[in-house]
């Protein structure tokens, strides 16, 4: 995900302190990771430097002074740019639990045990999942990015469901090289 174009899509609703923006990050985001308040001021900073945005004034409201933001013209059209670009099928995936499994056999550990206990925690974060998106008063947000993530465990699971069935001849052919 982008840090600079998701603080420029904020933007887009009008100009922002720092803290506004990490905190309507968060809100619009919930299943992303948290932006550190210190990557939202070094990206505001890029912006600014980019020409992508700008100050728009500084006030304290009886608080510490802060800065608010603006995009301008040109970070409003390369918002538009980025949000109609089609993000693009990996070509490659980075499977660190392909990787585990590959580890463990070649250090003589137990591949199979790796997988169920893997698959134990997938099902639980599926469960936390399920949970949060049911809730009473679950924002649309949240229940599309639990269905972004449980969709994501799923296929993991069915991955290692297969991997499982074939842990023989990977072992096999692990082993043969």
């Amino acid at each position: 995900m982008s840090t600079r174009h998701i603080l420029l899509g904020l933007l887009a609703t009008g100009p922002s302190h720092g803290y506004d923006l990490k905190r309507r990050h968060d809100e619009r985001f919930p299943q992303a990771r948290p932006l550190a308040y210190g990557q939202v001021y070094t990206t505001l900073q890029r912006l600014v430097r980019d020409g992508l945005a700008e100050v728009d004034g500084t006030g304290s409201d009886g608080g510490p002074e802060r800065t608010a933001y603006r995009s301008t013209d040109e970070g409003t059209r390369e918002l538009s740019r980025w949000a109609a670009e089609i993000a693009p099928p990996a070509p490659f995936v980075a499977n660190e639990i392909f990787a585990k499994v590959v580890v463990a056999i070649l250090s003589g550990g137990d591949p199979a045990g790796y997988l169920s206990a893997q698959r134990a925690a997938h099902m639980e974060r599926m469960r936390e999942l399920t949970a949060l998106k049911a809730a009473p008063g679950a924002d649309l947000a949240t229940v599309l990015s639990a269905d972004y993530a449980l969709n994501h465990l799923d296929a993991d699971l069915r991955w290692m469901n297969t991997t499982a069935a074939r842990l023989t001849t990977l072992t096999a052919e692990v082993d043969a090289t």
